[in-house]
Order: structure tokens, then C-alpha cells, then sequence
């Protein structure tokens, strides 16, 4: 079993004790801040090295280094291989940041993009913008149902019900037909 599917299985247990969970997710997350604390001092700086190079690094386990690499991938400027990496795996955290700080923002990771730490990299309107950006990324924006009587959105300049409109009328009057017809 790969170090990833080690870490998700673990990290992910839905046999496990609500109050273990909770107690591990507490201290993964108190890990995670301080190594993020470290890594945002010198934001510029790319940290490299094997799996376990990294976790001795951070005085962590390769568990939870595993963990942290699954969670920065996506910020990342180049992703690390996370399906296929063994502890001598070569890894590198060169993050792009202003993708971490909405790819914190989006995971309601308060205890990330509110250190203090960002107020040196980004000044205020730019966390601003990038918390906005983070905000709609994922939001599903259901598009305005179109009226009959309104202007077919074709451009054409007809109302909707005698250009596209009739088309899709006539459209639902066969997929009712065939419908009845399964029934026969």
C-alpha cells in the first residue's frame, strides 16, 4: 500500500471514534499551521527533498507529511507525484501563492489564510480580492430561466416560443410520445 492511500485510509476511517477523529484532525491541523508558518516566512524559497527528508525536516511523521503534500498539491507550480511516492521520493513545495492563500480560503482553513504571515506577501486589497476569488470559484451560478414571451436568446430579435421555443416544444412532445409508446 502507497503512503497515500495509507494516509487517506487513516485520515478518512469512517469506523473510527468521532473523538479520535477529532483528536487526530486537531493535531494534523496544529502540524499543518506550523509548517506553513515556516514555509511563509521565506514564501520565495522553494523547500525540496525525499518524503522523509521533509517530514524530518518539520519533526513530523511521514504519515502526516504525506497528509501536508496531499493538501499543498494543488498549489503547487509543479505537482508532486502524491498517487505513486514512497518515503525517497524527491518532492517540492514550491507553491504559487496566490493560489494557496483562495485554495485555503475555499477549504474554510481560517487558521491558514488568517496568519499573520500573509500581511507580509499580499496587503490588504490584494487578500481582499484573492478571498473574493476563493469565495465564487466554486459557487454555482443558475442561469435565468427563459420566458416564452421573452426574446430568443439566439439573437434572431423573435420571441422565444416561435424560434428556439417552438423547437424544444416540439422536442418534449416527442420524448413524451416515445415515452408512452415504451409503455404500450
Amino acid at each position: 500500500m502507497g503512503l497515500l492511500e495509507t494516509w487517506r485510509k487513516t485520515a478518512y476511517n469512517a469506523q473510527t471514534d468521532k473523538n479520535q477523529m477529532k483528536a487526530f484532525w486537531d493535531e494534523y491541523f496544529a502540524k499543518e499551521k506550523a509548517i506553513y508558518e515556516q514555509l511563509l516566512e521565506n514564501p520565495d524559497t522553494e523547500v525540496r527533498g525525499t518524503v522523509k527528508e521533509l517530514a524530518d525536516r518539520f519533526g513530523i511523521d511521514i504519515q502526516t507529511m504525506t497528509g501536508f503534500l496531499d493538501g499543498i498539491n494543488d498549489s503547487l507550480k509543479v505537482k508532486n507525484p502524491i498517487e505513486t511516492m514512497e518515503e525517497d521520493t524527491p518532492v517540492s513545495l514550491a507553491f504559487d501563492k496566490e493560489m494557496l492563500y483562495r485554495n485555503m480560503v475555499d477549504a474554510k482553513a481560517h487558521w491558514l489564510y488568517g496568519l499573520p504571515h500573509w500581511e507580509k506577501i499580499f496587503d490588504a486589497e490584494t487578500r481582499k480580492r484573492l478571498y473574493h476569488e476563493a469565495k465564487i470559484m466554486n459557487t454555482i451560478i443558475k442561469p435565468k430561466k427563459i420566458g416564452r414571451n421573452d426574446p430568443c436568446p439566439c439573437g434572431s430579435g423573435k420571441k422565444f416560443k416561435i424560434c428556439h421555443g417552438a423547437t424544444k416544444e416540439l422536442e418534449e412532445q416527442l420524448q413524451k410520445m416515445l415515452a408512452e409508446a415504451k409503455e404500450l
